[in-house]
């Protein structure tokens, strides 16, 4: 069996998706928070398992029989190290015989603030000796996309990362790729991934292309750090998330979330899904 953590989040779900594209819902298990919320996933017959990263006696149960686990990290940032460190102890005891975890681009090594999680959970994956894959996924098309409606609306794109560029690709595209390395015949066991899109772009050039795209006059407005961390507090942003996505903005500047290994797109079988497309795909759905 294979079972995925966060089946409830956008990422988990889409990894689900794709896992039914290719084996028998009864051998997919969905480990989530709140049950009663996936009765969605339980009628496509995956099993439903309550596990709480924070409860981690609900875990060793939620294990019993999987063969892989994908452990999607917690969108809890600043927690994320000690819940995950749970997850690994449960599997050291469980009938796992391959973890994969999703990590972020270059963790062992980048200077963004959200890599220090990731790499102590990276760390606590190899120091158990648990046979492991990591997925170091690149920034999310949606991290753009979603704030679509308030671009529009404002006319402006803000940012700090200048002329840094953002190697992403959509969450689907991750999530195939999750897929393809869980039901691999072939072991992926002892290796790291660094998943990125094939297309990048800089702030600007995603401005220039909303622009184009929605036919409206939108602007690029370069902030400094501080002034950016402010603007996400001033939009109800808690102030620790506001100095992280502030951070990630400065640390693109840097090349921190640029990667062109092409990972992503051997592991999925085709090109990734360009920021133009989903900016495409974002302003067809605000039309409806």
């Amino acid at each position: 069996m294979i079972a995925v953590t966060g089946a409830n989040g956008q990422l988990g779900k889409l990894v689900i998706k794709s896992l039914l594209e290719k084996t028998d819902a009864s051998s997919i298990v969905a480990l989530v928070r709140s049950p009663d919320k996936a009765q969605d996933l339980a009628k496509l017959g995956v099993q439903v398992r309550h596990a709480d990263y924070n409860q981690p006696k609900t875990l060793a149960p939620a294990l019993e029989g999987v063969e892989k686990l994908l452990l999607i990290s917690s969108s809890e940032v600043g927690q994320r190290a000690a819940q995950h460190q749970a997850v690994i102890e449960a599997v050291k005891n469980s009938s796992v015989n391959l973890l994969a975890y999703t990590s972020i681009l270059k963790a062992d090594s980048s200077a963004l603030i959200l890599a220090q999680e990731h790499k102590l959970t990276e760390q606590a994956i190899h120091a158990a000796n648990i046979p492991a894959v990591i997925l170091r996924n690149g920034w999310y098309n949606e991290n753009f996309s979603q704030n679509l409606a308030g671009v529009l609306q404002s006319g402006v794109v803000a940012g700090a990362a200048q002329d840094g560029q953002f190697s992403s690709a959509s969450r689907a595209d991750y999530a195939q790729a999750a897929a393809n390395v869980l039901t691999s015949p072939q072991s992926p066991a002892g290796k790291v991934y660094e998943l990125a899109g094939d297309y990048s772009f800089s702030q600007q050039e995603y401005a220039d292309d909303v622009s184009k795209q929605s036919k409206q006059a939108i602007q690029y407005l370069a902030l400094s750090e501080e002034d950016l961390t402010q603007a996400f507090i001033s939009h109800g942003l808690p102030e620790d998330l506001a100095v992280v996505l502030a951070d990630s903005d400065v640390q693109a500047q840097e090349g921190w979330l640029f990667d062109d290994s092409g990972d992503l797109p051997t592991l999925i079988g085709r090109n990734t899904t360009s920021m133009s497309q989903s900016i495409k795909e974002a302003l067809e759905l605000a039309a409806i």
